[in-house]
């Protein structure tokens, strides 16, 4: 396969000082009165030698290159920026190196548990082969956008959205964000290599659950998270339970059998775990009342 052959072109300022003293000769040639045929000639000639000399000078600005042709030829490609002589004949091709961001729409994809998810990315290249860029490819700023789209609706193929959907999961889209960032740039750069694009950054700009589903996922995320505040709370008054009943034992406060052991941790489980305030009620006879 063809790669990018990178050339030096003459001096463009030696090839510009020569064509001012061509002019100049061709002044002198023509100046003085009533020229001699042989000066006509080469004044004539001097000229054609100037329009050509002049057709070769070209300019290379910073971060662009210029790519050149000759009669259908690749010839090679310049990328140091300055003014240059090359052969008038070549077709010259700009194209620049400078650093690109391209953000894709939000589009619907599914995860890797079926779920419909929307997500866009954006993507920071840059042109490496100018060869590759122009003549592997039809339009390499279309292909870079197709070929992104596809290796985003592969990586959320890949990953589920969160651990909701598969609790073993490693990897997750919305919460391992460097690792996902990290798959989705190697995606995008196997799969442009082919069109000479190096890719600079790609990284999720966008995520979320589909519309259709984003109300249910809240409500699975809000009941899930009570699940485990409530897990919490048992957990600690269960503790603090145990505390309680160790204390009254080890300072002989109090001597509980069975039965009432059960209804003080009944009671303290109310008081601890309810999600009200709890209302008083005083015993104005005897414990066993």
């Amino acid at each position: 396969m063809q790669t990018e052959k990178i050339i030096r072109p003459g001096n463009g300022y030696v090839f510009l000082a020569l064509i001012l003293v061509i002019v100049v000769a061709i002044i002198v040639l023509v100046s003085n009165g009533e020229p001699q045929p042989w000066q006509q000639a080469w004044a004539a000639g001097l000229g054609v030698a100037t329009i050509f000399l002049i057709k070769g000078l070209t300019v290379i600005a910073p971060n662009s290159s210029k790519v050149f042709l000759l009669f259908g030829a690749y010839r090679g490609s310049a990328k140091s920026s300055g003014l240059y002589w090359v052969n008038p004949f070549y077709r010259r091709m700009t194209v620049s190196l400078r650093a690109r961001n391209f953000e894709s729409e939000k589009i619907k994809v599914n995860d890797k548990t079926g779920n419909p998810v929307m997500i866009s990315i954006i993507l920071v290249w840059r042109v490496n082969d100018t060869f590759k860029s122009l003549f592997q490819v039809d339009n390499y700023e279309s292909f870079i956008k197709a070929q992104t789209d596809s290796a985003v609706r592969r990586l959320a193929a890949s990953f589920p959205y969160d651990h909701f959907e598969d609790e073993r999961a490693g990897i997750t889209l919305s919460t391992d964000f460097d690792e996902v960032n990290r798959t989705l740039e190697k995606e995008i750069t196997e799969r442009l290599v082919i069109a000479g694009i190096d890719v600079v950054e790609a990284r999720i700009a966008h995520l979320a659950y589909a519309p259709e589903i984003a109300s249910s996922m809240l409500k699975r995320q809000q009941a899930s998270a009570v699940v485990a505040a409530r897990h919490k709370i048992v957990e600690g008054a269960v503790g603090m339970v145990e505390s309680a009943l160790h204390l009254l034992s080890s300072k002989n406060i109090i001597e509980l059998d069975e039965e009432k052991k059960a209804a003080m941790v009944s009671n303290l489980m109310v008081v601890l775990c309810g999600d009200r305030d709890t209302q008083p009620v005083l015993n104005t006879g005897t414990l066993n009342q």
